[in-house]
């Protein structure tokens, strides 16, 4: 049996942010948990580009453009969809989960997606600080993994 070990060296490795603005003290915190966790991994500061957008809906159509550059080994999607009273949550969530995952399907390119989808802030501030470092870690490991195929 040939089994490919996990690799988290983030040495090398450019990496495409995408931030939604909507909800930010939570989007700030993801996203300043994934970058301590991308350096912690070897990547430089240099090697990081992060590009915000308005909500998540906005998201998967930059994370399309940076795959389409071909200038990033891996790309990470930070945001929250925090449940309110209408349907529009449903929406949201689905569609850009769904859009996200079009993106490294079509493209190649791995993409971590830590858009949290919660019933209320507290849900999404318990979770906020471990799955934008997990982000980092996704991230990494896939794109390393990606190259050793």
């Amino acid at each position: 049996m040939n089994k490919i070990a996990q690799d988290l060296n983030g040495a090398g490795k450019k990496i495409g942010i995408v931030v939604s603005r909507f909800n930010s003290n939570i989007g700030d915190a993801l996203l300043s948990a994934c970058h301590q966790e991308l350096l912690k991994l070897g990547v430089k500061p240099q090697d990081i580009k992060i590009a915000t957008v308005p909500g998540a809906l906005e998201t998967p159509l930059i994370l399309q453009h940076m795959a389409l550059s071909e200038q990033y080994d891996a790309l990470i999607a930070l945001g929250a969809i925090i449940r309110g009273e209408t349907y529009h949550f449903e929406v949201v969530a689905n569609e850009s989960a769904r859009g996200i995952s079009e993106v490294q399907l079509n493209t190649g390119i791995p993409v971590a997606n830590a858009v949290l989808t919660t019933e209320d802030d507290a849900q999404a501030e318990a979770r906020m600080h471990i799955k934008g470092a997990e982000a980092a870690q996704v991230a990494i490991e896939m794109a390393n993994l990606v190259r050793a195929l």
